[in-house]
């Protein structure tokens, strides 16, 4: 029989379409994200999900408010996880550090503490970075190359490990009688001293239950995929389509393979963008709405005249994607007229994907009562999205399909807008997937929820060479 998938939670609150936060009854401020996230977790452990996940970004500015109003301002990772660790009792907790800027004794000090704090349900997601103003914020006046950054991430996972095995199992003796603590002979210190990374150790938190929390990593460069496949449990992948997915998997498991570790510890996890809702149709009325919201260059709103607007959310700039000439009549088209079936039938091939997409999410057609718009254009164009549209047998058909496509092992489920379409996945689509067999694992730590073999621990690695 085959084995449920690994369906987390990636969290946003602000919403993972940038227009989410729009839509009515949507969480729009973070001051009261607490109260989402304890809302969000409580839902998430209901409809039994293995681990809420949560990314980070170390920089902030105007232009992210029109592309990723997510990362405008957000908790801390760490800060989050801790937080939820006190209102959860079964699910996974995952927090991403940025291995570029982060000191490795205070992460595995963090992630071992929340991994005790749990009982093993902790987590951690190491990135390198992909934003330059995150140097200036840390001291720094240039955000490193890749090369530089991905060496000091294969440094960093190393003391990572040894400072989580700084005590070794029966290390903790705590014998009254002979008045014993401790054993000295099970402690032992990390000694690490690369180039890039240099800590001496032991860590001052018990062994973490899990022994080594699971690791995550997301990237598509070789060294990201080397990183993922060497080290990572869950490694994190982003993909069109099932065929993608497939090819991108065999090739870490492969290399997880060559590195000497088992592929079946290694878990290829996708993301997913499910607008839920009771029925079909109505699911498609979300999109449509959230696609109204997007703002544009309409002339009339002024969005345009504002800081770090995209400029490629126009009229104009779909109509150059559509291959239109100067002297077009779309060129003079009010924003919010209907698509002329003559002016599609001249779109290029990029254009015409857009098209089919809105209608196929949307619902609506070219002409008719229910018309496809040159907003609709704009906004999908502008702001794409791999959107799951439908009931709850929609959404499972999409998992069921990418699964036996050998294109995941999981999903990373995000939600447009929060909390509405996050309770519309928990309480109409889990219950689908629980009863297709695709949602429900078991195990009391995250590592045997997503059935993980035993860590490999690096200092005997270190002795075996």
């Amino acid at each position: 029989m085959t084995a449920p998938l690994i369906v987390g939670a990636m969290v946003r609150t602000l919403g993972a379409y940038p227009s989410g936060w729009r839509h009515p009854g949507a969480h729009a401020d973070p001051a009261g994200d607490a109260a989402v996230l304890r809302q969000v977790a409580r839902l998430a452990e209901d409809a039994d999900l293995d681990y809420l996940f949560f990314g980070d970004w170390l920089a902030t500015g105007p232009d992210l408010e029109f592309r990723d109003p997510y990362l405008l301002a957000r908790v801390d990772p760490l800060s989050a996880v801790l937080h939820l660790s006190a209102v959860t009792e079964r699910i996974g907790l995952i927090a991403t550090v940025n291995t570029t800027y982060a000191d490795p004794y205070a992460t595995a000090r963090a992630t071992a503490s929340l991994d005790v704090l749990t009982g093993g349900r902790g987590g951690v997601n190491l990135v390198t970075g992909a934003e330059p103003r995150a140097a200036a914020n840390h001291g720094r006046d240039v955000h490193a190359d890749n090369a530089s950054r991905y060496d000091r991430a294969d440094e960093f996972v190393r003391a990572l490990r040894l400072l989580w095995e700084s005590w070794d199992e029966g290390a903790w003796v705590a014998d009254r009688e002979a008045g014993v603590l401790i054993d000295p002979d099970r402690l032992r210190t990390a000694a690490f001293a690369g180039t890039e990374v240099r800590v001496e150790g032991p860590l001052n938190v018990a062994r973490p239950p899990q022994g080594h929390p699971p690791i995550v990593h997301a990237g598509t460069s070789p060294r990201s995929r080397a990183l993922a496949a060497a080290e990572a449990d869950l490694a994190l992948i982003a993909a069109g389509d099932p065929a993608a997915a497939a090819a991108t998997r065999t090739e870490l498991r492969a290399l997880a393979e060559a590195a000497g570790l088992d592929p079946d510890d290694l878990k290829v996890i996708v993301p997913v963008l499910p607008v839920v809702a009771e029925t079909d149709a109505a699911a498609r009325a979300i999109v449509d709405r959230l696609l109204l919201l997007v703002p544009i260059d309409d002339g009339v709103s002024g969005h345009a005249l504002r800081a770090g607007f995209p400029a490629n959310r126009s009229l104009g700039a779909f109509l150059d994607l559509a291959g239109a000439p100067d002297d077009d009549a779309s060129r003079r088209a009010g924003i919010d007229d209907a698509v002329p079936a003559g002016a599609a039938g001249r779109f290029g091939e990029a254009a015409g994907r857009v098209l089919d997409l809105v209608i196929a999410r949307t619902g609506r057609r070219l002409g008719g009562e229910h018309p496809v718009t040159w907003r609709h254009l704009v906004a999908a164009a502008a702001v794409p999205a791999n959107f799951v549209v439908g009931g709850s047998g929609a959404i499972a058909d999409h998992f069921e399909l990418w699964r036996d496509a050998g294109a995941a092992d999981g999903f990373n489920v995000l939600s447009a807008f929060q909390p509405a379409q996050f309770e519309a996945f928990t309480t109409l689509a889990a219950p689908e997937l629980r009863r297709r067999g695709l949602l429900g694992r078991s195990g009391a730590t995250l590592r045997e929820r997503l059935s993980l073999g035993a860590p490999r621990p690096v200092h005997a690695r270190a002795l075996a060479g």
